[in-house]
């Protein structure tokens, strides 16, 4: 290599650093931040073994000559085969996950015993029911003031909730503070969590198994906070708790009521756009604030102050 050639090269060092680390990012906001393997996996090149597999010439096998019988000659019938016993189904093992709708009656059951929110949680960093999580870095309970008449329920945490162990503390949260605090809440006068209590890795969205497991702690939680009213941030936390198979786009904006069952009776709730949506569609922002505007009239009607 000439010294020129060297010259060039360290000159390009930055900029390919830059081009390096600008990838390294745009992989992580496309939720691609966890490592499934020890080293990186090319799948575009052949191994040696497949390329010399691929090209090794086929070996055709050559047909066996078969007796002919004689014409006379009754036809035989084929041996017959003696059956094979079936091996005995092997018992599941003590520490194999459950299935939903085992999950879901042992959480009913964990749920049901929790007289307080710190029993709550317990319950939950002992529920082995959700795979989440095995996954997650932190349970991500709950913030804001338990005593508030207003309660805010989203889908599941994302990175910077699970890093912390709070609910909305990330961009999406950050938003979601601004909004509320145009018509005078903040998180000393609403309390906050999501209906899934472990993050989805990557973020992806949760699957309905997951949602199941967690339902009997988050209807739980409803009734220990026995908030006035219910605003449900995001499809999911809508139609779990609603239970209903209508998307964010139709529920939105409109009144519902949550059946929290004993005292509590039926609960106004009002779902509306998650702010992780609003990032990504700023348009939508005018239906959510809206929306803001119809919780802050119906606060002001049940003498919320």
């Amino acid at each position: 290599m000439t010294g020129d050639d060297q010259k060039l090269r360290e000159s390009d060092a930055p900029d390919a650093r830059e081009a390096l680390l600008a990838a390294l990012a745009w992989q992580v906001a496309m939720g691609a931040d966890e490592a499934i393997a020890d080293a990186p996996l090319d799948r575009y090149r052949e191994s040696a073994e497949a390329k010399a597999a691929r090209q090794a010439p086929t070996q055709r096998s050559q047909p066996t000559s078969q007796p002919t019988s004689q014409p006379n000659s009754p036809p035989t019938s084929p041996p017959t085969r003696a059956p094979t016993a079936r091996a005995p189904r092997p018992a599941p093992a003590t520490d194999a996950p459950l299935g939903a709708a085992e999950a879901a009656a042992e959480g009913a059951a964990a749920a049901a015993q929790a007289q307080d929110l710190q029993a709550l949680r317990a319950a939950l960093e002992a529920f082995e029911g959700c795979p989440l999580k095995h996954s997650a870095t932190n349970l991500v309970f709950g913030d804001g003031n338990p005593q508030a008449d207003v309660m805010l329920i989203g889908e599941a945490p994302g990175a910077d909730e699970d890093r912390q162990g709070k609910p909305f503390v990330g961009v999406s949260g950050q938003l979601l503070d601004r909004m509320t605090g145009f018509i005078g809440l903040d998180r000393t006068r609403f309390y906050i969590t999501n209906v899934l209590y472990w993050r989805p890795p990557g973020n992806r969205t949760p699957t309905e198994a997951e949602v199941a497991a967690c339902r009997p702690f988050i209807q739980r939680h409803i009734e220990l906070v026995a908030p006035k009213v219910l605003l449900l941030v995001g499809g999911k936390s809508a139609k779990s708790l609603l239970g209903t198979e209508q998307g964010i786009t139709r529920l939105r904006g409109k009144w519902f009521e949550y059946e929290a069952g004993g005292a509590l009776g039926a609960i106004p709730a009002l779902p509306t756009f998650h702010p992780a949506y609003l990032l990504r569609n700023a348009a939508m922002k005018r239906f959510a604030w809206r929306d803001l505007l119809a919780l802050q009239r119906r606060m002001q009607e049940l003498g919320i102050g």
